[in-house]
């Protein structure tokens, strides 16, 4: 590793908390280093210099770099019936919700689920707990900067209340950012909370074999206190879900019997 690459690892992980010695070198070097000439710097030390002066810069950098793809209000419509249909049901009985979105990637989905659970709480009763088993996308997410295709489905309401437009990029709210905890998780080997009113789980489960699909299955429905809601992608379904003590609320929503 060159000492000018080698020095600006150490910078953004001081700055962000992102390890890019955990990345491939090679190529996130070559990424990289396409930016900062596109760009018009000469060295690593220059590109870091600069993005100390330019949030719009070091925005790109971040969006350069990450690899993870995800989106706020993805699938818009699913979003919908947890908020309109599913939710209403949930806050009527509920001081207060547990929430937990599992393997949040770069924060969009908790970000996601805080900005709907407003319509319903204050902002300080709001407390989601966020996990994901790579470092990095949690560093992201703690960021919050994120492009232009992440957002395009963001209701114009919420686009103008809770982010701040800088450039190309926009930035997630500090009080939206207030309302999640992120942790590092493995969702196959370390254990799972327990009693949750609401688990979102989405576009991660396609990945597993059936075999891990059952074994998490099961541990999702031990996690949810009764009668509480599993919501997974649109990708996904559950066949068979009286086996792990769930019922369909609605397609893509369980219910804990």
């Amino acid at each position: 590793m060159s000492n000018d690459y080698q020095d600006f690892v150490g910078k953004i992980k001081r700055k962000t908390g992102i390890d890019l010695s955990l990345y491939k070198e090679a190529q996130m070097k070559r990424r990289l280093i396409s930016l900062y000439e596109k760009k018009g710097y000469q060295s690593f030390s220059s590109f870091f210099d600069a993005m100390n002066r330019d949030t719009d810069l070091f925005a790109e950098f971040l969006d350069r770099m990450t690899i993870n793809v995800s989106e706020f209000y993805r699938n818009a419509k699913r979003w919908e019936v947890l908020e309109k249909k599913i939710l209403p049901n949930m806050v009527r009985d509920k001081r207060k919700l547990k929430v937990w979105s599992a393997a949040c990637s770069t924060g969009e989905e908790p970000y996601t689920l805080a900005m709907i659970l407003s319509s319903f709480y204050p902002l300080s009763q709001i407390h989601i707990l966020a996990t994901d088993i790579d470092d990095n996308v949690i560093q992201r997410a703690k960021i919050g900067f994120y492009n232009e295709r992440a957002m395009q489905e963001v209701p114009p309401y919420i686009k103008e209340k809770y982010f701040t437009k800088e450039g190309m990029f926009y930035k997630v709210s500090d009080e939206i950012k207030r309302t999640v905890t992120f942790r590092k998780h493995n969702l196959l080997s370390d254990p799972f909370d327990q009693n949750f009113d609401l688990i979102v789980c989405r576009n991660v489960l396609i990945y597993f074999t059936e075999e891990a699909k059952h074994l998490l299955y099961q541990k999702f429905s031990k996690a949810l206190t009764k009668t509480g809601i599993f919501f997974i992608g649109s990708t996904e379904q559950i066949f068979n879900p009286s086996t792990y003590g769930l019922e369909t609320e609605d397609p893509f929503f369980y219910r804990k019997m």
